[in-house]
């Protein structure tokens, strides 16, 4: 006899960011989780989330409103189904935003289920053997100052990464000449051998970025991202046009008809779809797939604990992001989650997601009530 599902729950949790942390474009007040539990007739119980930092209480009410209710006595295992059923459902209020962000956190612990009902993990039912996944460390906010940016990449470098990513963009991507003079103090500071990721976080017009890239890349640059408006598809192109440091992109986008946008105007070297956005598993494993048709390095953003499985399966997946930022509140919401160890994070051999919140601090935070 099938399983069905039986409930479905939504919570909200965040925590306030101390200081004035900002990047080139956008301050940020407070980050957390909304996070989705669904629940089988047999008692299995999956979890997904997404983000809870703007508008968290607007995807909430679309989980809780729009897609609960038609989830009720489905088959669990029927994830395709239920995505295009909701993706169609939904397209009418939004094919990107909130909308998706509902779905991505759904569809997630619906794939979590599916691990537990087969007793394996996610990466295991996608056809993986990978279980150990490289990750860089992500901070470095345009708000520091030069003393500080420093110290906050080398102490990554302490830790073990091998891969570190700051922000340009400082006083609002008014001054590149200083900007310039972090990227140097920077590669000065952790020495050669240290991959630089940059993130300009939209905040120029193509020309800017592509004189500021080609000022920094005799620092040997890994990647240079968001140099423009996200949907500055043109400016894009044109910076990929302008500099050889690889173009990353794609955290602002949804669905499988975002990266093919990208694709199709040669906008993007380094892919970065967000599981916890683009539309959950069943979406990144055709993302994942356009990526290797393209021949493109895969790297998604932010939300590792999320996306290890997926990079257990998926060999573009070069590898993945841990944003400082998130380190307390996800050791808050997760029951011993995962951590790097040298920049190696290790996918737990446990069904599904390989996940367990912890109820007693979700229940004594939660903002849905």
């Amino acid at each position: 006899m099938r399983d069905t599902i039986d409930n479905v729950q939504v919570h909200l949790v965040s925590m306030p960011v101390p200081g004035q942390l900002a990047d080139a474009t956008r301050k940020v007040d407070k980050l957390g989780y909304l996070i989705v539990r669904i629940t089988t007739k047999s008692g299995i119980e999956g979890i997904g989330v997404t983000y809870n930092e703007v508008g968290g209480e607007g995807t909430c009410a679309v989980v809780q409103k729009a897609i609960a209710p038609r989830l009720i006595g489905r088959d669990p295992l029927e994830t395709e189904a239920i995505w295009t059923e909701m993706f169609h459902y939904l397209r009418g209020v939004g094919r990107k935003g909130m909308t998706f962000c509902a779905l991505s956190a759904v569809d997630a612990a619906l794939w979590d289920i599916k691990g537990k009902a087969f007793d394996v993990p996610i990466y295991r039912l996608l056809g993986g053997n990978r279980t150990e996944i490289p990750v860089y460390a992500s901070g470095g906010w345009a708000s520091y100052s030069d003393e500080e940016l420093v110290a906050e990449m080398t102490d990554m470098v302490s830790q073990g990464y091998t891969a570190i990513k700051f922000k340009l963009g400082v006083e609002g991507g008014r001054n590149p000449n200083r900007d310039v003079t972090r990227v140097r103090k920077v590669r000065e500071a952790v020495g050669p051998d240290i991959d630089l990721l940059l993130d300009a976080n939209n905040c120029w017009d193509a020309a800017t970025a592509v004189q500021v890239a080609n000022r920094v890349k005799e620092y040997n640059i890994y990647l240079f991202e968001e140099p423009v408006f996200a949907d500055d598809l043109p400016g894009l192109a044109r910076f990929k046009q302008g500099t050889d440091i690889p173009l990353a992109t794609g955290e602002h986008e949804y669905t499988k008809f975002g990266l093919r946008d990208l694709l199709l105007n040669d906008a993007v070297d380094i892919v970065q779809l967000d599981g916890a956005r683009a539309g959950g598993y069943t979406e990144m494993v055709k993302i994942a797939a356009m990526t290797e048709a393209w021949n493109l390095k895969f790297a998604p953003h932010a939300m590792e604990n999320l996306h290890l499985q997926l990079a257990g399966a998926m060999g573009s997946i070069v590898f993945l992001e841990r944003l400082r930022i998130f380190e307390e509140i996800t050791g808050q919401v997760f029951k011993d989650a995962p951590v790097p160890v040298n920049g190696v994070m290790t996918i737990p051999d446990l069904p599904g997601l390989g996940l367990a919140l912890d109820m007693d601090f979700i229940k004594d935070n939660d903002e849905a009530g």
